[in-house]
């Protein structure tokens, strides 16, 4: 069995080394193209990058999926079968390419959460549940035939860089699950049901900001669905604060941003219902830190705002 395999974040990584594990034959990792990244916008490799480098994979990593020579070059290693985990758009020529054709691992219960955030979406959107699905690639976005899912509960406090990182362990195991179906022939597969389609878009910084005035649950599924990235956030003094961890607190009541009470180890914000308790945060320019150790250098007082 043939592969080759497409992806570029580390929840690519743990598919790909499954894959590796169970020796089937890789003939070639595709990653993004290397660019700077983070703060100092340092040129980095991708997680995937980084993996195919370490084993000795072959590895692309072209400007244009539909470049002709990009795609020759794929034609040329003939493989049985595309495995894709977090990547791009692929065009209809390579779609074609492989004898039993491509398919897709997305974190989601598909047709729930169609889009580039997933995880982040369904604890957003206060999902009890989510899961990974496998399904053969076609040209519209998200939209194949089903093959494989597996559910999974969300917890009531788990942040989204929590369940991704859960997710990314059962992932590895539907894709090894996809690829021997295919290897056996026995890959059967169910269409999406177009009427449980649900959107999941990219969320930018800009979308980050609490909406304090929403009832604390909301409030509170907004910060652990936006966390580790792109992270809530708020402002206070002129400053920006991106908030990690809160904890849900229905007893108590307060102005919609306004701090309830603060002690040394405690910050309780009011919401448009109920409150919640910041237990971890970072000031812009700043470390992380947790909300014993920001209080000894950022005092609070009851009554002050956030924005």
């Amino acid at each position: 069995m043939r592969l080759i395999f497409m992806g570029t974040p580390d929840f690519a990584v743990r598919s790909l080394d499954t894959l590796a594990a169970h020796r089937y034959d890789i003939a070639a990792v595709v990653t993004a193209p290397d660019k700077p990244r983070g703060r100092m916008q340092h040129v980095s490799f991708t997680p995937v990058k980084s993996y195919a480098l370490e084993h000795h994979i072959r590895l692309l990593q072209p400007e244009k999926l539909n470049d002709a020579q990009f795609i020759a070059s794929l034609g040329a290693l003939e493989p049985d079968l595309i495995v894709v985990v977090a990547f791009r758009i692929l065009p209809r020529e390579i779609l074609l390419l492989p004898k039993l054709g491509s398919f897709n691992l997305h974190a989601s219960l598909l047709p729930k959460f169609r889009g580039a955030a997933p995880i982040n979406w369904a604890i957003l959107k206060g999902e009890k549940d989510t899961g990974v699905t496998s399904f053969v690639l076609q040209e519209k976005v998200d939209a194949g035939a089903l093959l494989l899912q597996e559910k999974i509960p969300i917890g009531e406090n788990e942040t989204a860089g929590e369940l991704h990182d859960r997710l990314a362990v059962l992932g590895a195991d539907v894709v090894l699950r996809s690829v021997r179906l295919f290897e056996s022939g026995k890959a059967c597969t169910t269409v999406q049901d177009e009427s449980l389609v649900s959107p999941a878009p990219k969320i930018f910084k800009q979308q980050c900001r609490i909406p304090w005035k929403e009832p604390a649950q909301a409030v509170h599924n907004f910060i652990r669905g936006l966390s580790p990235h792109p992270c809530a956030w708020t402002a206070n003094r002129n400053t920006t604060l991106r908030i990690f961890r809160a904890s849900l607190k229905t007893e108590f009541s307060g102005v919609p941003g306004t701090v309830i009470s603060v002690s040394k180890k405690n910050l309780l914000i009011g919401t448009g219902h109920g409150a919640v308790a910041i237990e971890e945060l970072q000031q812009e320019g700043k470390r992380r830190l947790g909300i014993e150790e920001f209080l000894r250098g950022y005092p609070l007082a009851e009554g002050d705002l956030f924005l």
